[in-house]
């Protein structure tokens, strides 16, 4: 793990299994079926089956095939948040929240950029991957514990954010 890596996680605790399971069933009690934040969940779940399946890929090439799956719903999962969901966060009182996110996400891109240069059949990297897995489930802890609550409980436009979210998810991911 590099210092870079080490100071992140040092002033980034993960909270437990237990409280970003409570998180995500507390999340899912607010959403309604195919509104934005049942699909953002669902791209929650898609993310952390990518995370179980790179961990437990033996061989280089299941390593990169799965770190493949992983940029792919990540990054379109990452942008239709940027684009639809992290600015009606700002305009809805929590600027502050939409900018921490906006850099969690921008980390997030540049340690998988990292990761596509170490070796996949290395121990570096399923040490790099266990990272960006720890910094992105704490990113999603806190989208399901209360960033995205907030926005469902008092964001404007529901049907807005669902379609536009949904929208910027297909045009990355197809």
């Amino acid at each position: 793990m590099s210092v870079i890596d080490k100071a992140l996680a040092a002033i980034t605790p993960q909270p437990s299994e237990d409280r970003r399971r409570e998180a995500t069933e507390k999340a899912r009690a607010a959403a309604q079926a195919g509104d934005w934040l049942s699909l953002a969940l669902d791209h929650h779940e898609l993310i952390r089956t990518a995370f179980a399946q790179g961990r437990a890929a033996k061989s280089a090439a299941d390593r990169k095939a799965a770190m493949e799956n992983l940029a792919l719903v990540l990054n379109g999962h990452s942008l239709a948040e940027e684009i639809v969901l992290y600015p009606a966060m700002a305009q809805h009182g929590h600027k502050m929240q939409a900018g921490v996110a906006y850099s969690e996400q921008t980390t997030a891109k540049m340690q998988m950029a990292e990761l596509e240069n170490i070796a996949p059949s290395s121990d570096a990297w399923l040490d790099k991957w266990g990272h960006i897995e720890g910094a992105v489930l704490t990113h999603m802890y806190e989208e399901e514990h209360g960033w995205f609550l907030h926005l469902k409980a008092h964001g404007e436009h529901q049907d807005r954010l669902t379609a536009r979210y949904a929208e910027e998810y297909q045009r990355y991911v197809g």
